[in-house]
């Protein structure tokens, strides 16, 4: 019996994961054998000791299947290698409906007059920030199809740095998704990505989100593939009991990978995971640095950035209002602009790398 320990089944390698050549990616196959007879590794010859076998395997394609085989049986995982990778951030933004509704009701001359939108732009103008926010549907007094299409072109002119998707329909319940099926998220999906195509614009839509809570069962991502989400961003954690916890529908052993990686695709749904890195409204302002130079001290954590911070707490009439929210967001795009990390949008390229492609 064979069995590959390293590279995991769908890991996508980058410059990291072992020494980048104009030639591709050297890196070593690791794993186990019981059988008598010698390892090949896509027909190289593995050394082999007590039962563990390693070989030098060099990555020139972007999507590569590894085979193991030593007369007895055989085993495959496939992977996929960010070639040319670079150090890249997104900021993502949850929960948001609040600052479309106070859009729709003020009728600004520009969508940049309100005060949510202008904290954006003053990011992107200083740091070449790129936002990408995730909508509910609706909430108390409003819904996007309340949301006027007039607005149409100057989302259209701000989508280089400024982006949406669905998120959920609304803020309550909780875990909205934990038990639903195929045709909830599939028809809250459409709702949501309906209507921004309406009011603002196929270029505005990118194919990344967040879940609401970041939990879905199985055949929930799968709708939300099927109808144009090519990944998930999550925490993939666990919580007190043991158990995964905003990770979707990932087991022990995925979530417990993607706590120490930036991004894996799981094959069978081809559905990308990427891990959040910090969840901004949850950090003072003297633990962000700190929180993210421990994050970029390991670098298989390090390559992509995901930071975040939900709508709400922007808001001074929410009950945990956060007075220093904009003071918070800066000082995290600060500090990974200072040490050249790239905004990108995780739907241009791969993952933003626009020198490779992983699909």
């Amino acid at each position: 019996m064979v069995t590959i320990t390293e590279p995991r089944h769908g890991a996508i390698l980058n410059r990291h994961d072992g020494v980048e050549t104009p030639a591709g990616l050297a890196l070593s196959v690791r794993g186990t054998a019981t059988g008598q007879g010698p390892v090949l590794v896509n027909g190289v010859p593995a050394e082999v000791r007590a039962g563990h076998f390693a070989a030098a395997l060099t990555l020139t394609q972007r999507r590569t299947v590894v085979t193991a085989g030593d007369g007895d049986g055989s085993a495959s995982v496939t992977v996929l290698y960010d070639q040319a990778s670079f150090p890249r951030y997104r900021f993502s933004l949850d929960d948001n409906i609040g600052f479309l509704q106070d859009i729709a009701r003020q009728r600004y001359r520009s969508i940049l007059e309100n005060p949510y939108m202008a904290l954006w732009k003053r990011l992107h103008d200083a740091y070449g920030t790129k936002v990408h926010c995730n909508l509910y549907f609706q909430c108390e007094g409003f819904d996007l199809t309340r949301m006027p299409d007039t607005y149409r072109r100057q989302w259209q002119d701000n989508a280089d740095w400024f982006r949406m998707t669905f998120h959920a329909w609304q803020n309550e319940p909780d875990r909205p998704y934990l038990h639903a099926g195929y045709d909830q998220l599939a028809h809250d999906v459409d709702a949501v990505t309906n209507e921004i195509l309406r009011f603002a614009g196929p270029e505005v839509l990118d194919p990344f989100t967040t879940i609401h809570w970041g939990e879905a069962t199985r055949e929930g991502c799968r709708a939300v593939r099927d109808h144009g989400i090519r990944g998930l961003v999550g925490y993939f954690v666990f919580d007190r009991d043991g158990a995964p916890a905003v990770s979707y529908y990932a087991d022990r052993e995925v979530t417990q990978y993607m706590a120490g990686h930036d991004y894996w695709l799981d094959l069978d749904e081809d559905l990308f995971f990427i891990r959040h890195d910090m969840v901004v409204n949850s950090f003072p302002l003297p633990r962000i640095v700190p929180r993210l130079e421990a994050i970029a001290a390991d670098p298989h954590q390090a390559e992509i950035m995901e930071l975040m911070i939900h709508e709400q707490y922007f808001y001074p009439h929410y009950r945990a209002h956060i007075p220093e929210y904009a003071e918070r967001c800066e000082t995290a795009i600060r500090w990974v602009t200072e040490r050249g990390y790239t905004p990108v949008f995780y739907g241009d390229g791969s993952l933003g790398n626009d020198r490779s492609r992983l699909d």
